[in-house]
């Protein structure tokens, strides 16, 4: 059976969405209301320990500021080499406070500036967009990402005048995952600003690759939800009358350029603070060693 785009690009990811932004404990997790996506593409033969060394020092800029707009960094598995940088905030009022922090820091400026600098030469392209969280458009999102380990982005590009029609296909793959019972989440946000009107980015964090392998398992549990062969024409049919273009990647996390909130840290620091472990760990025994023993033993 031929599988749709659509059906590609949304029902086939077996994962959760965006971390969501710093709130109040009280408060029930959800996927930020604002992102920002930072791309950068790395010059060949660059990439690895040289990008991990000039990001780390953003790290502990970011880290010494307090700054609360905490990002994931995200390396590429597929496409050309490149880096993303998705910074979450629960508002636009919330980054601007970011901004302040570093416009009123003369030395937080001068670290970043510096920061830039060693950053920008093993850079061959570098661009930017924001975009907003649409709930009604997103399906059973799950905001921690603490243990997640890669990253699946897709983009479409909705055509002029058919917003309404974008809806329309979103419900009925959001009915047929619910129907089929199936294991996809996801979060989706539209661009503001950086990208053509229409833009839609839709955000996966998957544990492990057997994530996606679950996901492509549960294809034909999803055609069938959607009533076989005429749902799945139906929906292609709606598909090409909507959508412009579209595209798939896949990325893993990458703990060493990561902005990682405490709360990630906290579940899981072997992957987002490994040094930090070690060393934690290695002074333990170099106290207990140095331990003066009871006496009589």
């Amino acid at each position: 059976m031929k599988i749709s785009p659509i059906l590609l690009g949304l029902s086939l990811v077996a994962a959760g969405s965006l971390a969501a932004a710093a709130q109040d404990a009280s408060a029930p997790a959800a996927p930020p209301k604002v992102i920002q996506i930072a791309r950068e593409f790395i010059k060949p033969g660059r990439a690895g320990m040289a990008h991990d060394k000039t990001e780390s020092a953003f790290v502990a800029t970011m880290s010494r500021a307090k700054l609360q707009g905490h990002y994931v960094a995200l390396n590429s598995l597929s496409g050309k080499s490149r880096a993303l940088f998705i910074t979450r905030y629960p508002s636009f009022a919330a980054w601007e406070a970011d901004n302040k922090i570093v416009d009123k820091s003369p030395s937080i400026s001068a670290e970043l500036d510096h920061d830039l600098m060693a950053d920008g030469d093993l850079l061959q392209d570098f661009d930017q967009v924001v975009a907003t969280y649409d709930e009604e458009l997103s399906f059973h999102p799950h905001p921690d990402i603490s243990h997640a380990r890669y990253y699946e982005v897709s983009v479409f590009h909705v055509k002029p005048g058919h917003r309404k029609e974008w809806h329309q296909l979103t419900k009925m793959v959001q009915d047929a995952n619910e129907k089929g019972g199936t294991s996809a989440h996801w979060a989706t946000y539209e661009v503001a600003y950086g990208a053509e009107d229409g833009t839609y980015i839709i955000l996966s964090a998957d544990k492990s690759m057997a994530d996606i392998d679950q996901g492509f398992a549960e294809s034909k549990k999803f055609a069938e939800a959607l009533g076989g062969e005429e749902g799945m024409t139906k929906l292609d049919k709606l598909y090409g009358e909507t959508v412009e273009s579209s595209r798939s990647e896949l990325f893993s996390i990458n703990p060493k350029q990561s902005y990682a909130d405490e709360a990630w840290i906290k579940s899981d620091p072997d992957f987002w603070k490994p040094k930090a472990t070690e060393t934690a760990a290695a002074k333990a025994a170099a106290k207990s060693a140095a331990a003066p023993k009871p006496s009589g033993q």
